[in-house]
């Protein structure tokens, strides 16, 4: 579908390896070398991933280490990089000499939504990354997405040149009211554009699954639960590649068991994929996928996603553990959730939408008697 690009299964930049705070080059090199050797080529990162770590890593370990018709490199335009139309052209070229590389293979107009398109609009940021374009510093123009179909179909419909839309996508979002996958994925076939999937094991929510969840795969065999998660994503119509924010050699080698030699889910196993589904839409969990965009401006240092996974772990298990962790590691240096000034910067940088304001209060009640 777009020259140079090998096959559907990406390498999102988001979770690499760490050790000691820091990217785990060892580790990442081992990776990068699997990922390449089994066929694939595709990677994903932003400015913001792992605090620009992401870029400096994949520049040593990918960059300096292989040719570059070897990788497809896909970056980002992020808001809080570009507050006037003369920083993106600036901060775009700082990307290139960062990641080591004369132009990106794709780059994406980030995280968009109805207010943030608003900013890259009075930035120009479309006309500018257009312009980029055709200087062939990057080869292919995009968007990721986090808002309404409604929104979507409006960005599209009025910036045709979009080659591609990388939205959120996995078996429990795809008929969520709120994160709207499915709809979105059908305004993006109505289109014609080719679909980049983040986020189809909802940040590791669907490989560690709850019992009353897990027996419905157990039974059809010995295959991971986030198997049947990336097999679901690459097998709905419109999808051209499917991104996995993969941290260790372990998983990496996972995915690619299943993903070398794509096969969409059968029916049985697409029954299962509707079984898990209503267990979670019985437990109430929080949709968080642990992206960290909230907590970058928390100004009580309040490590949220973390927070509410243990909300849902105790949800989940009701045991001692979720209490041990959300006292001992994750508020011992750090705020709790009765800290919140309810200032709502987390808030405006949520992809998903969360009240977490609200949800706070919630976990604040749960841990803090």
């Amino acid at each position: 579908m777009f020259e140079g690009v090998k096959k559907n299964f990406g390498f999102g930049c988001m979770r690499l390896p760490v050790k000691d705070g820091e990217v785990d080059y060892a580790e990442f090199n081992k990776m990068i070398d699997t990922f390449i050797e089994n066929g694939f080529n595709y990677f994903d990162t932003a400015h913001g991933y792992h605090s620009g770590k992401s870029e400096t890593a994949l520049r040593d370990c990918l960059v300096a280490r292989y040719p570059r018709d070897k990788y497809i490199l896909t970056n980002k335009l992020t808001q809080p990089y570009f507050k006037t139309e003369a920083d993106v052209r600036p901060f775009f070229e700082s990307q290139l000499a960062i990641c080591g590389v004369d132009y990106f293979d794709f780059y994406l107009m980030h995280a968009q939504s109805k207010e943030i398109f608003a900013h890259f609009k009075k930035c120009r940021a479309y006309e500018q990354a257009l312009e980029f374009k055709a200087e062939g510093k990057i080869k292919h123009f995009g968007i990721s997405f986090h808002d309404t179909a409604e929104v979507l179909d409006e960005i599209l419909t009025e910036y045709p040149q979009i080659e591609v839309v990388q939205i959120q996508l996995n078996y429990v979002d795809y008929d969520d009211p709120a994160v709207q996958s499915k709809k979105c994925l059908d305004v993006c076939n109505k289109h014609g554009k080719p679909v980049i999937v983040m986020e189809p094991v909802k940040g590791g929510n669907l490989v560690n699954l709850p019992e009353a969840a897990k027996k419905y795969f157990e039974e059809l065999g010995s295959a991971s639960t986030a198997s049947y998660a990336i097999r679901f994503a690459a097998g709905c119509k419109g999808v051209f590649m499917v991104l996995s924010g993969m941290s260790d050699l372990a998983q990496m080698n996972d995915n690619l068991s299943y993903m070398k030699d794509f096969k969409p889910l059968d029916e049985r196993e697409m029954q299962a994929v509707k079984n898990v589904c209503n267990v979670f839409k019985s437990m109430n969990l929080i949709p968080c996928t642990a992206c960290r965009y909230c907590t970058d401006g928390c100004p009580k240092k309040i490590s949220i996603p973390d927070l509410f996974a243990c909300m849902n772990t105790k949800n989940i298990y009701r045991d001692w553990n979720a209490d041990y962790y959300y006292g001992e590691v994750h508020t011992k240096n750090r705020g709790k959730a009765s800290d919140c000034i309810k200032c709502g910067k987390c808030e405006k940088s949520c992809p998903q939408h969360l009240p977490i304001r609200d949800l706070l209060i919630n976990v604040a009640k749960e841990f803090e008697k």
